[in-house]
């Protein structure tokens, strides 16, 4: 059937279908259903091709793409953590590692560590591509849910406090998205789609 790196890499090719059955908080905008994580990955990559011209810094686009179409590959195992669930946020890190280590293992060595590499480097937010792939990351489900009408935001009674520190880095990687967002966050309390900030009169 060929060589053991080529069914090493088809085996990883059939693994990642799963993601296609790994299913996010964020509503389909023409569907009533939730968006799942393989189709969050390829929206992300499409709006990095559209929208590289707002990253803070410049960057290797092919880079942040690659980055984005691997960094949810972990949720095939650890599944997706709501944004807004403070119990499941416990423990995500040590579920995600363990999932990376399972899954990109699956690969040859060599593109194991590359993906590991690309997956620790999205995590960890130090690079200008991975500032960039991270607000794209935030500002995705932002905008569904702007234009949901808060569907998802008003189902978990989700704040707008809750929604402005959870995204606040996007201004590390993108400040033009994050100002956009700020602006559909304060016009989704306006129309009753955000609840207010627990403390706001």
């Amino acid at each position: 059937m060929g060589s053991d790196r080529l069914t090493q890499q088809i085996g990883f090719i059939v693994e990642i279908d799963k993601l296609k059955q790994v299913l996010r908080q964020t509503l389909l905008l023409d569907a009533p259903r939730q968006e799942n994580d393989a189709e969050h990955s390829w929206h992300l990559a499409v709006m990095a091709v559209l929208l590289s011209e707002y990253a803070r810094e410049e960057v290797d686009l092919f880079l942040v793409v690659k980055m984005l179409l691997v960094h949810d590959l972990v949720e095939i195992d650890a599944g997706d953590t709501f944004a807004y669930d403070e119990k499941g946020n416990e423990d995500k890190d040590e579920r995600e590692r363990e999932a990376a280590d399972r899954i990109f293992n699956l690969l040859p060595e060599d593109l194991a560590a590359e993906l590991y590499a690309l997956w620790e480097e999205f995590e960890d937010r130090k690079t200008p591509e991975a500032r960039f792939a991270a607000a794209l990351d935030r500002f995705q489900p932002l905008l569904l849910n702007y234009r949901s009408e808060g569907a998802a935001w008003k189902r978990h009674g989700v704040r707008s406090d809750q929604v402005i520190a959870y995204n606040g880095h996007m201004v590390e990687g993108a400040p033009e998205l994050w100002a956009r967002a700020r602006a559909m966050v304060e016009d989704a309390v306006h129309k009753g789609w955000l609840a207010p900030a627990r403390n706001s009169s």
